[in-house]
């Protein structure tokens, strides 16, 4: 698997195309046609559907747009594998995309090598501003695709793994939560200066940040097994409304993938059925059931602001993300009394994704990538073990509606001083 490298020595974009490109067909290398088909709801999209949109993504935007005479691979991958691009023509249905028996999944591997031919031979004479949105896009996809891998090979009955477990000691118990002190009083947010930002991170601007701490780490399974024990998925005063209407129609009474194991708990992943590791931050929770826990924890959720501001001093390439060398085990700490601010899980925060002051969606279809998604969301903020490890910053603004746990994500407290 590849990465990229960091501010200063990062290669030309023949490079990173080729890095890129590689890491997604390197996620998909151990599927057969089957696994590669699998949707286990709608809102997931099958291994071979993310191949195959992401070459979509550059052969629509990047080579029929901007490359004199190209013809179009095949003409039924308009259709396809269109995600929500209204402006690019009717698509074939979000729920139904495991049903897409052709093209095979050899066949999308052999138009993505096509397509990867065509961008090399022409990428000095393509817009390099649109290079970057379809890298950063395609990163976007590799989280997407183990987001999506883990739910179904989790709803397959055999519960498979797809790859081995990496050998490491489980994580050690971290002291209890201290409260470090967060800035006060006007502060900026949002992307500035040089280097890619999605358009949802800008314009930059003022936000008032209240007297509040963060806590210096985000929660941790064995913080949350003892939400469970005290009954927390059974207190409907813990609950949002519509958070205990969830809770009850779906009989929720632990993380996703979590079972219960004799005495304990187990926990479904992509190196198969695992004992919870009480160490390790709790992950694939609901925004539902992280306000829950901070109220039962008589603390809240950050705001995006609060969370953004104090992680511009971290460098966004710490931590545990996804890169060359598999996972790691995160960095015992990153200074100022914050600990793992980037990668492990995504931090559930207490905003709303809306757009910020100011903010124009480009014109186009290249447009409708984030502003038309502005609506009924909570924002995550600070990356996963699943994000390609130099994809994501502070301004970073991640995105899911509040019922949704099939991503990577956790949770860190905040409280009012």
């Amino acid at each position: 698997m590849a990465t990229q490298a960091k501010a200063g020595t990062e290669p030309g974009l023949a490079d990173r195309l080729r890095a890129v490109r590689s890491l997604s067909a390197a996620i998909a290398a151990p599927l057969s046609e089957a696994e590669s088909c699998l949707q286990p709801m709608p809102d997931a999209s099958p291994a071979k559907w993310h191949l195959a949109h992401t070459t979509w993504f550059f052969e629509t935007f990047l080579l029929r747009d901007h490359v004199p005479g190209y013809r179009l691979h095949d003409e039924r991958h308009a259709f396809l594998f269109n995600s929500y691009y209204e402006g690019e023509g009717d698509r074939h249905p979000r729920a139904e995309r495991g049903l897409i028996a052709s093209p095979t999944l050899d066949e999308v591997r052999d138009w993505r090598a096509v397509v990867d031919a065509a961008l090399i031979d022409a990428i000095d004479d393509l817009p390099a501003e649109l290079i970057e949105l379809g890298l950063n896009h395609e990163q976007q996809h590799q989280e997407l695709m183990l987001m999506d891998l883990t739910a179904a090979l989790a709803a397959e009955p055999s519960r498979p793994a797809l790859w081995d477990a990496v050998p490491a000691p489980p994580a050690a118990l971290p002291p209890p939560i201290r409260w470090i002190e967060g800035r006060e009083g006007i502060a900026e947010i949002g992307q500035a200066g040089p280097g890619f930002a999605f358009d949802n991170e800008g314009p930059r601007h003022r936000a008032l940040l209240h007297p509040h701490a963060l806590a210096d780490r985000p929660v941790t399974n064995a913080e949350w097994i003892g939400f469970i024990h005290a009954g927390g998925y059974r207190d409907p005063l813990l609950w949002l409304a519509d958070g205990w209407a969830w809770v009850r129609a779906e009989d929720v009474e632990a993380p996703l993938y979590w079972s219960r194991s004799g005495d304990g708990w187990a926990r479904f992943g992509l190196d198969g059925t695992r004992p919870v590791d009480p160490g390790a931050p709790v992950c694939h929770i609901s925004y539902y059931e992280a306000d829950a826990y901070a109220r039962w924890a008589g603390a809240r959720l950050p705001t995006e602001a609060e969370w953004e501001v104090a992680a511009e001093r971290f460098d966004p390439d710490s931590g545990n993300q996804l890169d060359a060398a598999g996972p790691v085990r995160p960095l015992s700490s990153e200074g100022c009394g914050l600990r793992q601010m980037f990668g492990d899980v995504w931090e559930w925060t207490g905003s709303a994704y809306l757009p910020y002051p100011g903010f124009r969606p480009a014109a186009g279809a290249v447009g409708e990538y984030n502003g038309k998604f502005m609506c009924s969301q909570m924002v995550l903020r600070g990356g996963c073990c699943a994000t390609p490890r130099g994809h994501v910053r502070a301004s970073y603004r991640n995105f899911f509606y509040p019922h949704q746990r099939w991503m990577f994500s956790g949770l860190r407290l905040a409280k009012d001083l």
